[in-house]
């Protein structure tokens, strides 16, 4: 992996001539005290100083809401307007942790599992991931428990890692990464010898995935899951700031004789979406959906994508309104005894 290293102001510099180049920059902006990721104008609006920001960057490749194609119906005809992916512009995600950038590789996973999703797979094309490794963190942050660290270089193209008062250490991680670097070259210089540890924050390991793994694949029947949902009000919010969540609902949007199809987001924590035509709902009780969050994260997705669907950011438990904490949920999985189970 090759290493370089970039200045503050030479940072700023570079942002600012890629913007110059018809491209998209989304950076950390800090607005009435939430600091959340936002396409900048300026390098000014960027905000460096947070442990995290309260969304995730998974919606610059996967939209909140998104259309699909269009219609318009004519004397008996109707002409369809498909995706285009030509209107898809070339984006950079500057400042983002490496458990978001970590975030996209499950996504990946989810929406090219058996049909490639077009919209998701060119977007992903055109972005560049640029992260910066965590300085510091707080109770929420557990990334080392689910393989992950806080100068994680996995997902990222380019990781800087902020190694005194004026600059960072520059990691050259994919093929993106390269050529960005390439085409910019004038802007790094070389890289010192640093040991990159002695900069990141350091979190506890609370737990292991064998841990987990070895034991929930065999807890669809568990009371855990009633014990720990409790409290759970099904308000979506943990699924909407997750980094790798990726259900979503289709809706037709109609006016007379054009339309549209939307893909939005939704939430397997959300009463209504396993609910059938006829009535029924398979999963009619909040305990059933908790358990569906937690299998499909940690056994389904590891089983059949070979990967986990979580990168430990802590965003779920902040967000929660009633305190829902997974890192404490799911250290207490860890310490079950099988017999309980």
């Amino acid at each position: 992996m090759e290493r370089k290293y970039i200045s503050h102001k030479s940072l700023m510099d570079l942002l600012t001539e890629i913007r110059k180049n018809d491209t998209f920059i989304y950076a950390p902006v800090s607005e009435r005290d939430i600091v959340n990721f936002k396409r900048i104008n300026s390098v000014d609006e960027i905000t460096m100083d947070h442990i995290q920001t309260a969304q995730s960057a998974k919606s610059v490749a996967f939209p909140r809401t998104e259309r699909l194609f269009s219609y318009q119906k004519e004397q008996g005809n109707v002409t369809l307007q498909n995706y285009d992916i030509n209107s898809i512009p070339e984006v950079v995600v500057f400042g983002l942790h490496p458990c978001d950038a970590v975030g996209f590789k499950p996504l990946s996973s989810i929406f090219n599992w058996d049909t490639k999703d077009l919209p998701f797979s060119e977007r992903m094309k055109r972005i560049t991931l640029i992260s910066l490794s965590c300085a510091k963190s707080d109770e929420s942050c557990f990334c080392t428990s689910v393989n992950g660290g806080p100068g994680n270089t996995t997902g990222s193209d380019i990781l800087l890692t902020n190694i005194n008062d004026d600059g960072y250490l520059v990691e050259i991680i994919s093929e993106k990464g390269s050529e960005l670097v390439q085409k910019y070259n004038s802007y790094f210089e070389a890289a010192p010898e640093v040991n990159k540890d002695d900069f990141l924050a350091k979190i506890e390991t609370r737990f292991t995935l064998s841990d987990i793994q070895e034991k929930i694949s065999s807890m669809f029947d568990s009371e855990v899951w009633k014990k720990q949902s409790s409290r759970c009000l099904g308000c979506g919010a943990c699924a909407f700031v997750c980094p790798t969540c990726a259900c979503f609902d289709i809706q037709e949007n109609t006016r007379g004789e054009s339309g549209e199809r939307l893909r939005c987001w939704d939430s397997c924590g959300f009463s209504l979406f396993t609910v059938h035509t006829s009535g029924h709902n398979p999963r009619e009780t909040q305990s059933q959906r908790w358990r569906q969050r937690l299998l499909h994260k940690f056994s389904y997705m590891p089983e059949r994508l070979h990967t986990v669907g979580c990168t430990g950011c802590g965003r779920c438990s902040r967000a929660c309104p009633v305190d829902m904490n997974l890192a404490e949920h799911l250290e207490s999985i860890a310490k079950l005894e099988v017999e309980t189970i």
